[in-house]
């Protein structure tokens, strides 16, 4: 029986986005794989599955000395298993095993960049570091897989040629059956678990509680936004290490209106219950936040940068706005929240866009793209 291996950092990420491509290759008969931390948990989603897991630990640090006890297990591991097509994700991860695994003479290798770490107005250092590990990692890598436009022209100058062993897919999917109307009922509305008056505008911030994220944009901002309308409330789903920080602005702001409400699994609740979904991260490969939004017809707030620029077009499905520019984002949440039928036709205008990122779609992309690879 063929085998295919996973690997990334920490298992919740492959639960959280490669869960369809895992089963994937169960249809057709394959071994599948996984290779990563249980440190954020779910790996028993991948043992539900019938997936083989394998737990290594990747430290974050590039230099750490823990990698080199990683480096030993991977050894351990492709010197008892032979994996005919390896899919890599996250870059320490995808790093170490793409060396490793080549080292090893294992099957051929695919990585998936969820957004470089080198990109237009990065740091200096993630340039030299991120940049340079690319580069040399060119010779590991038989095939890699890209979400959006700068990453692939990224690509091409790492060395990668197009149409031949690098690809560009409308990202990790998302299922629009999950997110497919705008109708609310009471049952699935969150300004009933917030005990909200029925006509309080929601938005909805779906996002890791971390600085990438920058929550602190909007918290910053966010009295002269209720200064406005006094009866919009703000959510931010998810969980992170800068959630005490977050709570702290909250708390020594007097914040009104705020509401952390940590991990969910009811996503499509929440969007369904918003008036407006918001991202403004300060870099990203391709958010599925967003994509989930636009697939339940809302419109969106978000940062002008990689990635959800590739999805939100200004003024047409929603509003872009530059990092650090307070005066444009306050002007453009007042905008969008007293002009209901300019939601109504953002949103629609992204639900029409986002028909090319179904999962259905990706996951022929895929499917195209494994094949070259396992035939």
């Amino acid at each position: 029986m063929k085998k295919i291996l996973f690997a990334a950092t920490v298992y919740h990420h492959l639960s959280s986005f490669h869960k369809p491509f895992m089963a994937l290759f169960q249809e057709k008969g394959f071994e599948v794989h996984a290779i990563g931390s249980n440190s954020m948990g779910r790996k028993d989603e991948l043992i539900e599955l019938g997936i083989i897991c394998h737990d290594i630990e990747f430290d974050k640090t590039p230099f750490s000395s823990k990698n080199r006890s990683t480096i030993k297990e991977l050894n351990w591991l492709f010197e008892n298993i032979y994996f005919d097509l390896i899919h890599v994700h996250t870059p320490i991860a995808a790093f170490i095993t793409r060396y490793v695994a080549s080292k090893k003479k294992q099957g051929k290798i695919l990585y998936t960049a969820h957004g470089f770490h080198f990109f237009a107005g990065a740091p200096v250092k993630n340039w030299l570091f991120y940049y340079t590990a690319e580069k040399i990692a060119v010779k590991w890598t038989d095939g890699l897989v890209v979400m959006n436009k700068e990453d692939f022209q990224l690509a091409k100058k790492l060395g990668y040629q197009e149409n031949e062993n690098v690809f560009k897919v409308h990202g990790v999917g998302v299922d629009l059956s999950e997110f497919k109307t705008n109708a609310v009922s009471e049952e699935v509305d969150i300004r009933q678990e917030l005990d909200l008056d029925k006509d309080t505008l929601i938005i909805s911030c779906i996002a890791e509680l971390s600085a990438r994220k920058n929550h602190e944009f909007l918290l910053q901002n966010w009295k002269a936004i209720i200064e406005k309308y006094p009866n919009v409330h703000v959510v931010f789903a998810g969980n992170g290490k800068a959630e005490n920080k977050i709570n702290t602005i909250i708390e020594q702001q007097g914040l009104k209106n705020v509401h952390v409400l940590g991990f969910r699994g009811d996503v499509p609740k929440l969007i369904a219950s918003s008036d407006i979904v918001t991202l403004l991260s300060k870099h990203e490969g391709l958010p599925r936040c967003l994509m989930e939004a636009m697939a339940c017809g809302k419109t969106i707030i978000t940062s002008n940068v990689r990635g959800s620029t590739d999805l939100v077009e200004h003024g047409k499905s929603g509003m872009t706005v530059e990092l650090n520019d307070n005066e444009n984002l306050v002007k453009s949440f007042i905008k969008l929240l007293g002009n209901e039928q300019m939601r109504i036709d953002f949103g629609k205008q992204g639900q029409r866009k986002i028909q090319d990122y179904s999962l259905k779609n990706v996951l022929h992309e895929m499917d195209t793209i494994y094949s070259r690879y396992l035939t």
